[in-house]
């Protein structure tokens, strides 16, 4: 048989032969053509890949950063995810409520190898990606109503930046009792904001408490109790610092995990934490006593632009009970803006 084949290509009366010769050049074109397209294929699949990647990583710098600067960084991380050729920044856009539209793009002379047979040297490729980021949680202000219980305890905001692991207070509310015998007790609540190891009080709320014959003429926000035969007047005064401050203003911009925790050593209970789902349930949000097993998302809890009334049950009755039955009263009020938080990023194209 190899000699069959052998005298059929040196057979000088046949045509197969040239024919056959011609039609392998189309052939192994066509093959290499497949090749630099699989090729061009891998290599916009690949670059899709890093300018997505490079454009979400743009969305976490600070909204100061510059346009200029903005494009070095997606450049930089677009090669970084291997990523060929130029990325550019087409727009990024942060609407009056905070909310920002990012769109960019890629480009890339791919060198081909077979395709130059027919005088193609490159194969241009391009990719797009667009980002839209909402505005989130960036300051929540806290402000005592009222609190009351014959326990000293202190409520703290801890925060955790995102790209980090260490956990820091950033708010804390401290209560101390008055020792005063009444049914319910009150005493003094002391609201600071926290910045390393330094405190600073920004809201004293001292609440003190008499026997009274009546409860004629009360003044304003006063609190009645009776026991017995014995009738109690408490009266809460209010001092901001300074004295037209609106509470306890914390910047969480640049926050990824946010939790509250009430520490009361004599109860039962001595620690209480938002996220924590065996101790979630003493917390009420704007009346609604938290669900059995819940964690608490402070970023969802606190609302954009309005106040929100909370409160904490401090141990000393069981739950599930109405939010009457709270001791620890505070007002918590959200602004909402463009945050650098990863987590509230979506890619729209």
């Amino acid at each position: 048989m190899p000699q069959s084949g052998h005298h059929f290509l040196n057979s000088e009366s046949g045509s197969l032969a040239p024919i056959l010769a011609i039609m392998l050049i189309p052939m192994c074109a066509a093959l290499g053509f497949s090749i630099d397209y699989n090729s061009a294929v891998a290599t916009k699949g690949s670059m899709q890949n890093a300018l997505d990647a490079a454009t979400l990583s743009i969305t976490t710098l600070p909204t100061s950063t510059s346009l200029a600067d903005r494009q070095v960084k997606l450049q930089e991380s677009f090669t970084a995810n291997s990523g060929q050729g130029t990325a550019k920044l087409d727009s990024f856009v942060v609407a009056a409520d905070g909310t920002a539209s990012i769109n960019a793009s890629a480009s890339f002379a791919m060198p081909t190898n077979f395709m130059q047979i027919a005088h193609v040297d490159t194969v241009q490729i391009g990719v797009a990606s667009a980002v839209r980021k909402r505005p989130a949680l960036v300051q929540t202000t806290f402000k005592v109503n009222k609190v009351s219980g014959h326990w000293n305890k202190t409520m703290t905001l801890y925060g955790t930046k995102f790209g980090e692991t260490a956990v820091n207070p950033l708010m804390k509310i401290t209560y101390v009792y008055n020792n005063f015998g009444d049914p319910k007790g009150y005493g003094t609540s002391t609201v600071y904001t926290v910045n390393g190891s330094t405190s600073t009080k920004v809201q004293e709320q001292k609440c003190t408490t008499k026997t009274v014959l009546n409860f004629n003429n009360l003044p304003t926000g006063a609190i009645t109790q009776t026991s017995g035969t014995k009738k109690y007047l408490t009266t809460c005064t209010n001092t901001m610092y300074p004295s037209n401050g609106a509470g306890a203003v914390i910047d969480v911009s640049l926050m990824d995990v946010l939790y509250l925790q009430m520490d009361v050593p004599s109860a039962q209970l001595t620690k209480l934490k938002s996220n924590d789902a065996n101790t979630s349930n003493r917390l009420y949000i704007d009346g609604v006593e938290v669900a059995n097993g819940k964690l608490v998302d402070i970023f969802t809890a606190v609302p954009c632009g309005q106040p929100s009334q909370q409160a904490w049950e401090d141990g000393g009755n069981p739950v599930p009970a109405p939010v009457s039955n709270a001791d620890f009263f505070y007002t918590v009020t959200g602004k909402c803006d463009f945050n650098q938080r990863p987590s509230q990023t979506v890619l729209t194209q």
